[in-house]
């Protein structure tokens, strides 16, 4: 048996699932983030909330995908700092960082000829060393990962066999068997239906709720956006316009001044967090009358999620 090669003994997945995160501090102070002389980030300051659901978003080349770069290591900063638990994150060794935050890109391309068990036990480079080959626990977490995300099946199949939205559900599998605590998503749900969306969505929420793994991601859907995260940070122009609950941040002046698009901010009927409807040049817009939908609760944990408030 080779050192990398899955075993068949260990830990059941969801025992393997079950490791709660550890706490980190992730922020960044006072970034400019550049493409050669093409400043993108300007002046940024950021924290990341431990422990919940953070969701990014902004108009196209607003520097969305450029911070979570700097975030994980992969972009240095021009000037200011990303800091990990007090420590700028370009100061430490790769591997090191990659054992707390797991990344995936917003366009990722696998090795000719690889199968998805292979890509996906890639994951757990960083927790291999000198004296630390595979073992069962890898398998397992591999094995959790692939059922995860409803890619077991599909173990044997070389990556370039399969369809957009598979190879896409790969990526988040090998993000997931790096067994982050901090887990950074540009757009994973590109290349998905709307059921594989809410799929991905519904598998980043519970790994949030059940392990307090701390999740940020970049989202397009401003209404995905507000339904399944806990912290909005809206940008334009490489700046923060806001941050905070989407029920207090996102409403129809940011939207347009984010965006410039003029839209009504309702409640979701399902979630009760904020929905926005764009307005368009050929219809008129209705003011929405009737109370705000009754508080639904988390059903995670049992806690009533915030109510919208119109601004």
């Amino acid at each position: 048996m080779t050192e990398n090669e899955p075993t068949t003994r260990g830990p059941a997945p969801e025992q393997v699932s079950a490791r709660q995160s550890v706490s980190h501090d992730v922020r960044a102070e006072g970034i400019c983030l550049a493409y050669d002389r093409d400043l993108v980030v300007r002046d940024l300051d950021l924290e990341i909330p431990d422990g919940r659901i953070t969701a990014i978003v902004g108009a196209n080349g607003c520097g969305k995908s450029t911070l979570l770069r700097a975030l994980s290591r992969l972009m240095k900063p021009r000037s200011g700092v990303v800091l990990l638990d007090g420590e700028a994150v370009h100061s430490r060794p790769a591997k090191e960082v990659a054992k707390v935050i797991g990344i995936l890109p917003q366009q990722s391309t696998a090795p000719e000829g690889i199968t998805v068990a292979d890509l996906v036990g890639r994951g757990r480079y960083p927790h291999q060393g000198w004296f630390r080959r595979w073992t069962s626990t890898d398998d397992a977490v591999v094995r959790a990962a692939l059922e995860a995300t409803a890619t077991a099946d599909l173990a044997e199949r070389r990556v370039e066999e399969l369809s957009g939205g598979q190879r896409q559900r790969v990526w988040i599998a090998m993000a997931l068997a790096q067994d982050p605590d901090v887990l950074l998503l540009d757009e994973p749900t590109t290349f998905l239906d709307v059921t594989h969306q809410i799929d991905v969505l519904d598998l980043l929420h519970e790994q949030n709720r059940q392990r307090s793994t701390t999740v940020v991601m970049v989202l397009h859907d401003l209404n995905m956006a507000a339904r399944y995260a806990d912290h909005l940070v809206v940008m334009a122009q490489g700046r923060v316009l806001d941050t905070g609950d989407p029920a207090d941040v996102l409403t129809e002046d940011l939207v347009r001044e984010a965006f410039g698009l003029t839209a009504r901010v309702v409640p979701d009927p399902v979630t009760a967090s904020p929905m926005v409807v764009p307005v368009g040049r050929f219809h008129t817009p209705v003011t929405p009358v009737g109370p705000v939908a009754p508080t639904p609760t988390d059903p995670m944990t049992d806690d009533p999620r915030p109510t919208w408030r119109s601004a």
